[in-house]
Parts: C-alpha cells; structure tokens; sequence
C-alpha cells in the first residue's frame, strides 16, 4: 500500500513526463491488489463449499459405520450393557497404550540415548481413571477425540484409562435407572481388575457430571474421586442478564414439549434436536465466526473441522423415558441438590452421601454451565464449610477465566494445563485436610514446558463461591414453573398425546428426523446432491494449484475490507442475540416474578428446599458438647506416626494453601521412612485425616501435644527435620512458616539448627 501511495505521488508530480507503459504499471499496482483478492476468493470459496462437501459425506459414513465412538485410541470393549438383566445402549471398555513414552527436551542427552522411546508399561497398582462422556445429543468420544485430551493426559501418567461409551439407539424402554445400575456394574468391574489400585477416579463431562454424582451418592465404596468438568448441578443458578439458557423451559411451559417430540419420534427423543439448542446460543458465532474461521484458514483448518464436526453432527437418541426424567427432575425441577429425587421410593439421592474428594471443574466462559450452575449445590448440600469438614470431605474447584463450554472438553490447552493438574493431582487430593478449596495453577510464562506448573491449594468459603452468583433471590421465580410444568405435561397426556400416537409410526419418525433443520444441510452439502460433483472434480485441481494468491494479506485492502465486514455482522448477531435473550428474560420474569406467584412459591421453597440464608452460611456451627470431649480427648492419642503427620499437616497448612512441592517433599519422605512405610496407604489417609480434624479443633493445642506423641530425642530431631524440608519446599519460608517452626522446635526442646541434619 505505501508503493502504492508513493508512486500516485510520484506520477502526480510529474505529470505528462509519465511515459505511456508508467501508466500502465501504475494501473497494474493499483490493481494488483484487487486481482489477488479476487483469484483468493475464487479458491477459497471452492475449497470451502468441498470441505461442506466432505462433511455431509463424512455424516452419511458416520452413520454407516454405526456412529462409533470419534475415540483417537484404540480401545477393548469390557462389559456389554445390552447382555444385562436390565439391558442397556452403554458399554465399558479399556483404553489400550500404544503411545509412546514423551521425552522432555530438558532430559540431558545422554538420558534419552540411554532409554530410547519405548511403550510404556500400565502400572497396574496405579489408580484407574474410568470417563463418561456426555450424552446430550451427541455420542461418546470427545474426552478422547485427540492425543491431547483426558484420555492421553491419564495415560501419560501412567493410569489405567476406561471409557463408558454408548449406542445410537437406545434399548426400548430403557431408563436413567437402568442405567445408573449398568454403570455400577462397570466400575464394579474395574475395581475387580485392579485389586491393589486406588478406587478408581470418576470423570464426568458436562451431563455425565451429574450422572456421575448421583452415581457416588448411591453407591460411596465405588469410587476414590469424582471429577465433575463443566457439570451443572444447580439448575435454577446463574446471572441475571448473562445466564439466559435457563429461563428457556418456562417460556414453553415446561416439559410438555418435550413428550410431544417424544410422541412424534415414536417414543424416542432425536438428539438433534439438542443440538440446535446449543448453536441457537450463539448465532454469532453458529452462523458467522465458525464458518468464517474455516473459509479464512480454507489450507490449514478442514482437518480439524471435520474432525470436529464428526462428533457434533452425530445425533443420537434418548428414550421418552429418559429424557422427561432429566427434564423433570433436573432442569425444570432442580430436585438434585435439595435431595428430592427417588430412584426407589422413600430412598431420596443425597449428595451429601459422596465420602470421596470431589473436584469440579468450571469456566466464566461456559455459556452451557456457568459457574454458579457448577457450584452452588456445595453450598445447598452443606450448610457451612465446617459441616464439610465435620463429615471429613474434600471439596475443590478450578475457574478458567475464558474457555467456553466445549473447550473444556476439546481444547488441546485446557487438556495440557488443566486437566492434567487435575489428573497428577488426584493422589495429593487423598491427603488435603477436610474443607472447601480453590485450585489455582500458575503457568510460567518463560517455561511452557508440561507438568511444570505450580499447583496450589487454597481454602476457600461459601462466600468465595456465592460470589460468583448474583444472589439467590431469582430462584424463586422457577418453583412456579416446575408446579406449570406438570399441569401443563398432566394436560397433553391425557388430552393429546393419545391423538399424536395414534397417527405416529416408525416411517413416521424417520421421516420427521430426517426433515430436521440440522440434517438438511449434510444432505444439500454432499455427493447424493448431483450439484456437488462440479465441486468434487475442481476442487482437488484448485487445491493442487493454489500458490498463496494473497500473499501479504495483511497489507491487502479488500482482505482488510473482508474482516472488518465479518466482524461487523458477528456484532450484529451478538447485538441479536443479546436483545433476544434480554427480551426471553424480561418475559419470564414477568411470567413468574409477579406477587401472586412469589408468595405461593415462597411457601413451597422454604418449606420442601434445604435451603440456607447466604447472611448465616459462614457461621461456624459449635462443636457439641460429646464432640468437643472426643476431640479433646484425641488430642493426646497415638504415637511417632501420630506425631509426625500432624507437623506435616500443620506446616503444609500454615500459610493457608498446601502446594505441590509440599506434597512431593512428603510423600518422598514418607516413602523412604523405615516406620512410615510401612503403613498401608489407605491407613495412612485416614491419619492425615484425623489430624486434621484435631488441628481443626484446637491447633494450639494439638501442637502442645505434640512432646507427648514424639518421645524420644532421635524422634523429636527427625520430626523437626520433615518440618524443615516442608516449610523449604518451595523455596521460600513464610513468616507463619517460620513461627510454627519456631514453636515446633521449642515444645519439643530441640535446636532448630539440627533440621539440617540428614533425615533416615
């Protein structure tokens, strides 16, 4: 462009002492922009129309091939839900390991010449990790969909992987009961396969969260931790003006919509109806910033595309049944976190019931499951913080600023930070103190390489989470819509559905599922539209020919022209979307915020809801007085072992967070201690746990204590010694560090100076 400019200026100036061929140079350097813009955009309009050309085949393929799992990995199938007493769509199989052992370029030279790359070995005493993928409309495979994923973040770290995957079409008249009891029988399975292991480790994604959840409320001896990513528990939760999706079941009227698709498809409900719902969301970025990223970046972007849009465009099928429980009772209901749902009457679901560390995982980009969503039944399902220590459970949770909904599942980042945190973390969970924690990680931005990260525990509050919601107060206005929804659903049952079943059949639903707004473009976009076959038989010559027609297009003024017009109308459809979903808010909240409504809603919520005033959440409940005799008796109990896991436990806590260096500084320790090794390592919980709980108490006094649990001078030095090593694992002594050090040393009458001894 400034060729441009200073050659006009030129020819300006000399006016007719321009030679004709300047001319003619002159008018082909004006343009010679608008000629390479317009040759660009011939070719990448091709390859983008063929790249929709390979996704509508690649969808009848997917289709053809039975929509197995989009899995990355080859895996071994388990267990067979279909051959149960109460079939089921959901299997359990086994990720098989053959990726080949990473080598960090820190590794010294020599190292990697010593042990070339080899298969490495699954550690069968390590933990298993069992997944469950979503099942809300799409099928199974995302958390594997890549290398860089959960399933390759745990197999990295040497744990046995597990997959529940599911069919298509699920087995006629199947419910959300029959398959808790399948999944049940899955991870009886993997813990029969690995008896020396951990319990294995529960990961849900987004819908599975909640699967997962009700799973370990009902059956606790199954699982040694639960990771909930992205999974909404708190249906009713969220932020005025920014949580819209919400508001969506009562301005329908609530769940009768739902039994009349599942009438009109033959008593199944078409995932792809789903689907829509979530691109419905985000208009700007469905219909605008999506397509744009791909027609942009037409010679880098179709693989990832497609391999994208396998999964998202392979709808699957839930049972009537199915799916009115999970709108009755979690979305429209919200009976999950207040103990109102009943698989077998007078046996309600109490969260409360989970005895393993529980880490959830959420985003303030997550427009699906936000925050509050993630992580506001904590503070429903216990009263207080102290209550979760009282029933010794471990609570964390990890913000993300940014990443939206299917980035915490897909995002080759997120996998690479995140989760593999959460996954290499899951053992030093097991030795937390009982209580509420945030997980923070920090990134060195001058070392990006993986597993360097700092991890960080802190203790958080109830306030810490309420925090992240705009008050609770809204919630109200749902109660009236969940009482609308069962009269209206009562009245189409017995005035309408019997008429829709009678003109429905299974040529019927086929036929109406095929018509579906979200298929209609594989079938135009693919090799059964005779129109496409132009674009077959081009494409591959244009691709093959394509020489960067626009190779500077950032100093190109039409390519300039082009994104700023793309931008443009992404902000109008956010404009739309937000005017749209402003407007669905006021709707409701017209519907179901007027006096009538709250005051009988009122009543009904105060009086069916565990439901705790925000102002009384952060009042610490007083011990009784039985408990404070036991604590205090409990105090003086136990020995060496006793003794030194409680000055772990004290020093890692000190100043207020226990981080990963503290961990591996005394997991070392432990290891190579001749009487500490010897405890078996669920024991070994178990009395970091219960030492705990006497810090907890009364730490002053736990401290005192402690001349009488270490005895012995050689046993006194060696214990001031871990204390050392802990309050230097990270480089840097605090001054609550150094003080609980200092008292450590004088209550044991031993001299600071011997920490530096050599510990056996």
């Amino acid at each position: 462009m400034r060729e441009n400019k200073e050659f006009f200026m030129k020819g300006a100036s000399h006016g007719r002492s321009v030679q004709g061929n300047s001319w003619m140079h002159w008018a082909g350097v004006l343009f010679q922009p608008l000629t390479d813009y317009g040759v660009d955009t011939c070719q990448r309009s091709l390859l983008f129309v063929d790249v929709l050309r390979q996704q509508g085949n690649q969808y009848f393929t997917h289709i053809h091939n039975g929509l197995k799992p989009v899995l990355t990995f080859t895996y071994e199938r388990i267990m067979d839900g279909r051959s149960l007493d109460r079939p089921v769509n959901y299997s359990l199989v086994k990720i098989i390991n053959r990726r080949k052992k990473r080598r960090l370029v820190t590794e010294p030279s020599d190292e990697r010449r010593r042990h070339p790359l080899e298969d490495r070995p699954e550690d069968l005493s390590s933990r298993p990790i069992v997944i469950v993928d979503p099942r809300a409309g799409q099928g199974p495979g995302i958390g594997g969909s890549k290398q860089d994923s959960e399933i390759g973040v745990a197999l990295d770290k040497g744990h046995p992987v597990y997959y529940i995957i599911f069919e298509a079409e699920p087995v006629e008249g199947q419910t959300l009961s029959d398959v808790k009891d399948a999944e049940i029988q899955f991870l009886e399975a993997v813990i029969r396969r690995h008896p020396k292991a951990d319990k294995p480790a529960v990961i849900g994604n987004c819908q599975a969260g909640w699967a997962v959840a009700i799973l370990c409320a009902e059956r606790p001896d199954l699982a040694g931790a639960v990771v909930l990513n992205g999974a909404p528990l708190s249906y009713w939760a969220g932020r005025n003006g920014k949580n819209p999706m919400r508001y969506k079941g009562g301005l329908i009227g609530g769940i009768w919509m739902t039994s009349l698709w599942s009438d009109i498809g033959n008593g199944k409900f078409d995932g792809a109806s789903l689907v829509a719902g979530f691109e419905d969301l985000n208009p700007g970025h469905t219909y605008c910033r999506k397509p744009y990223h791909l027609y942009a970046n037409i010679d880098t972007e179709p693989r990832r595309y497609l391999a994208f849009e396998k999964w998202w465009n392979g709808f699957f099928y839930m049972t009537a049944a199915e799916i009115h429980f999970i709108v009755e009772n979690l979305f429209l209901g919200n009976k999950l976190e207040n103990g109102g749902i009943e698989f077998v009457p007078g046996q309600p679901v109490d969260l409360r019931h989970i005895n393993c560390p529980v880490i959830v995982f959420a985003s303030d980009g997550d427009n699906i499951t936000p925050p509050p969503q993630a992580l506001n039944w904590i503070t429903r399902v216990w009263r207080s913080v102290d209550e979760i220590k009282r029933e010794q459970q471990v609570i964390v949770y990890l913000l993300h600023e940014s990443i939206g909904h299917l980035g915490i599942f897909v995002s080759g980042r997120i996998a690479r930070t995140q989760h593999r945190e959460i996954i290499s973390t899951l053992d030093m969970v097991d030795y937390l103190s009982p209580g509420l924690y945030e997980m923070i990680i920090d990134t060195p931005q001058d070392n990006p390489v993986p597993g360097r990260n700092k991890v960080r525990f802190e203790a958080r509050s109830f306030t810490d989470i309420l925090n992240l919601d705009d008050g609770d107060d809204d919630e109200l206005d749902f109660l009236p819509v969940a009482q609308l929804s069962d009269f209206n659903d009562t009245v189409y049952k017995i005035f309408v559905s019997p008429w829709v079943r009678l003109g429905t059949n299974p040529l019927t639903a086929e036929w109406i599922r095929m018509l579906h707004p979200m298929r209609i473009p594989r079938y135009l976009f693919s090799d059964i539209n005779p129109f496409m076959l132009p674009v077959a038989i081009a494409a591959p010559a244009v691709r093959d020919a394509r020489v960067s027609a626009c190779p500077d297009t950032d100093d190109n003024l039409f390519k300039i022209m082009e994104t700023a017009w793309v931008e443009a109308s992404g902000s109008l459809l956010d404009a739309f979307r937000d005017m749209r979903d402003l407007c669905q808010e006021y709707c409701f909240k017209a519907m179901y915020s007027n006096p009538f409504m709250q005051l009988y809603s009122r009543e009904m919520y105060n009086a069916n809801y565990r439901h705790a005033d925000a102002r009384q959440l952060e009042q610490t409940e007083a011990f009784s007085a039985a408990e404070d005799q036991y604590w205090k008796e409990a105090v003086d109990e136990g020995g060496f072992a006793e003794g030194v896991v409680r000055i772990m436990v004290a020093m890692a806590i000190s100043d207020g967070s226990f981080d990963k260096e503290e961990y591996r500084v005394s997991r070392r320790y432990v290891r190579h201690h001749d009487r500490l090794s010897a405890i078996h390592p669920s024991v070994f919980k178990q009395l970091v746990r219960r030492q705990s709980r006497i810090l907890e108490y009364d730490a002053d006094l736990a401290i005192k204590a402690l001349p009488k649990l270490i005895k012995t001078r050689t046993d006194r030095e060696t214990a001031l010694a871990i204390a050392r090593l802990i309050a230097d694992a990270d480089a840097v002594m605090t001054d609550a560090e150094a003080a609980l050090l200092d008292r450590i040393s004088r209550y044991l009458a031993v001299d600071d100076g011997c920490a530096g001894r050599t510990v056996s």
